[in-house]
């Protein structure tokens, strides 16, 4: 199964925001001391408070200029913070997704990375491995996923943040973990266990065709929270919610025998390489038993 030519979607190397200032937090001795100030939840929400002013707007223009950021795909209006432009909403007809149920989409705007999960519940990211349970903080519900897949969506800044449910089906459950807010950004990978130390959201998603999936929205450094919707039966491209200032990661969870990834993806993932894709973009297919 091959969806789409990968080879001329993939990126390699993507601007960061502030790469200069997370290089030396998380690469130097004395940035690493002040990194336990910076990474503490209130820091965050101040300066997401920031945001949400009407202060902020300034950074709008250069933030756009500097993204390339095409205004055009959103609707028009005057935004009256950071967060508001931000968290912009984009026109439906530049974000299409396959109304077919055994097509599996991308949930949002990402870098993407599919990882197979061993019996141990185990999956590896760059050089460290990482538990599923320690994840979902629930060790019952992380025996689903033995042997299935983890499949890691990490939006940057120049990403729409907005992001949908992938397939039809009710939620089952959802749960907060507090932790800290380290960037979502490789470069910190080396260094802190993101995915299981930041400050996250669990649903637990009954899906009509991809079984028992646990979805994970990973707050991250300068993030002023996660937004999610109170739903509880959703449709395929239906909004789930979105994440306010800063790049930030979605993490799922499914079990065995429930997708087929696209080979490429799988192929570039070995080699450490992120796929970039669009909200709605098939990724895999429902597994034929």
């Amino acid at each position: 199964m091959r969806i789409f030519d990968y080879q001329q979607k993939r990126e390699i190397e993507v601007s960061q925001y502030n790469q200069r200032s997370l290089s030396f937090l998380y690469k130097t001795a004395v940035g690493r001391l002040f990194l336990k100030g910076i990474t503490r939840p209130w820091i965050s929400k101040i300066y997401g408070k920031y945001n949400d002013s009407k202060f902020s707007r300034r950074k709008i223009s250069s933030f756009v200029k500097k993204y390339e950021i095409e205004l055009s795909d959103y609707e028009e209006k005057e935004y009256q913070s950071f967060n508001d432009f931000f968290t912009r909403k984009i026109f439906p007809n530049k974000r299409k997704f396959s109304k077919k149920g055994t097509d599996f989409i991308a949930p949002a705007d990402s870098r993407i990375m599919v990882y197979p999960v061993s019996e141990n519940l185990l999956f590896p990211v760059k050089n460290s491995n990482y538990s599923v349970a320690s994840i979902l903080n629930d060790p019952i519900l992380a025996e689903k996923y033995k042997g299935g897949t983890c499949i890691v969506f990490r939006l940057c800044v120049d990403d729409y943040h907005r992001y949908c449910f992938f397939d039809s089906g009710v939620l089952s459950s959802t749960y907060y973990i507090p932790g800290r807010l380290h960037t979502v950004s490789p470069i910190v990978y080396d260094f802190y266990r993101v995915f299981q130390e930041n400050s996250r959201q669990v649903s637990v998603l009954e899906t009509d065709h991809f079984g028992t999936v646990a979805q994970v929205e990973v707050g991250a450094l300068m993030v002023g929270k996660i937004v999610n919707h109170e739903i509880q039966t959703f449709q395929r491209g239906e909004e789930k919610g979105y994440f306010e200032f800063g790049g930030s990661t979605i993490v799922l969870f499914l079990e065995p025998n429930q997708v087929e990834i696209d080979p490429c993806i799988l192929e570039y993932t070995k080699q450490g390489i992120e796929v970039k894709v669009k909200l709605g973009t098939i990724l895999g297919r429902k597994k034929h038993k």
